[in-house]
């Protein structure tokens, strides 16, 4: 993947595709949920010329500042 995209990538309407083939919005939603709603990560590794190796990692436990979820 050329670095003009790495850059670009997580951004929301951002697409590769041609014009009326797709919306961009696929790697930016899955970011937001990942990040914010899990507190997990998403990174990626790309050579140019192949496709980028995409890893998630989400935190199997999370803390929680509500004492009612303390108390479950």
């Amino acid at each position: 993947m050329d670095e003009s995209i790495q850059g670009q990538l997580f951004n929301p309407f951002f697409t590769t595709k041609p014009v009326g083939k797709g919306t961009g919005l696929g790697l930016a939603v899955s970011y937001q949920i990942i990040t914010e709603q899990h507190k997990g990560q998403i990174n990626y590794v790309s050579e140019v010329g192949k496709g980028p190796e995409v890893a998630i990692e989400i935190p199997i436990h999370q803390s929680s500042g509500d004492p009612e979820s303390k108390a479950r």
